[in-house]
């Protein structure tokens, strides 16, 4: 058998034609099928953070409150086009608004907020396999994404612990230049998709009072599991698992120096998904809401993350499919 570096037309044809109803698909992770050639998406993407508590110097349940009551929100648009049957170019616009209140040993508490632009995603994702409805075969994919420091350059205030928090797309450092590489699967098996991946980012160095700054990678997993209720409708009740991990290290050999110098996060986010207009509208809109709850972690901040979701999907002659 050779390897082959794109599915055939007839592979994306038997794969178009399997069943896959039209609906927002998973949350917190991008879709893993490429948008067919032509067809592209706009969506809007708000995610909140309200985290009170933190978890301790060891990997826990067990909450304490912490120092730092934060409470943000971050509004992302996202554009992504289908280049060819096997590649789609994405890009990610952020914004961010936190509230921060502060332990104080003489004052009480210390009250700062910041409004600004976020950091912004260019990622492209390449699907060498495309899924087989005949067998288990899942649809393959390589994710690229380079971090751009938008939030720094616009003057931004950088978010409390200094990371972005576990959202759609790999959670990175808030205002750091950062390149992130994926694998994603994603299997369909009717009434049910499952999905998942693996994501490991890199920051380059910073500075902070005129000394290098060191960071640790980190590594973030995502597994769906959407159960679709009611296909016309695009009905359908999401569970993701998210975890999210700063390593002790980093891929350039430099020693971390920032405290603490790894954490760990464990969440779990029960949403919905439905569709809101026909595709025979020359479009189609698509939308999802949901709560992360973080059920474990260690040295981060215990929080929940409401979020919902809009997609509108178009095609150049007036029809749009499922990705």
């Amino acid at each position: 058998m050779t390897w082959k570096w794109a599915p055939s037309d007839d592979e994306i044809q038997k794969y178009r034609q399997s069943w896959n109803p039209l609906s927002n698909g998973p949350i917190l992770s991008t879709a893993v099928d490429i948008q067919p050639k032509g067809q592209s998406h706009v969506q809007f993407y708000v995610f909140g953070e309200t985290g009170h508590e933190q978890f301790g110097n060891r990997l826990t349940t067990e909450r304490t409150d912490a120092p730092t009551h934060l409470d943000s929100v971050a509004p992302t648009m996202t554009f992504g086009h289908g280049v060819t049957d096997h590649l789609e170019a994405d890009v990610a616009f952020s914004g961010i608004y936190w509230d921060a209140s502060r332990s104080s040993h003489t004052d009480g508490r210390t009250t700062d907020s910041a409004l600004g632009i976020g950091d912004t995603a260019l990622y492209l994702k390449y699907r060498p396999i495309v899924q087989d409805p005949d067998s288990w075969r899942p649809s393959i994919v390589i994710y690229n994404q380079l971090g751009l420091p938008t939030s720094d350059w616009f003057g931004t205030q950088s978010v409390p612990g200094g990371r972005s928090p576990l959202g759609k797309l790999p959670s990175t450092r808030f205002g750091a230049l950062s390149l992130t590489e994926g694998v994603l699967f994603r299997k369909n098996i009717q009434p049910f998709r499952f999905t998942g991946g693996v994501y490991y980012s890199y920051s380059v160095p910073g500075s902070s009072g005129g000394l290098n700054t060191y960071v640790g990678d980190i590594v973030n997993t995502r597994f769906i599991t959407e159960y679709i209720l009611n296909e016309e409708h695009g009905l359908g009740f999401n569970l993701e698992f998210v975890t999210l991990h700063g390593l002790p290290h980093r891929l350039d050999g430099h020693q971390v120096n920032i405290n603490p110098t790894s954490f760990t996060l464990f969440g779990i986010e029960p949403a919905l998904q439905y569709k809101f207009t026909s595709e025979a509208l020359g479009g189609a809109l698509v939308g999802a809401a949901g709560v992360l709850f973080t059920v474990a972690g260690q040295n981060d901040i215990g929080a929940i993350y409401p979020n919902i979701s809009l997609y509108w999907y178009w095609g150049k002659n007036g029809k749009v499919q499922m990705r």
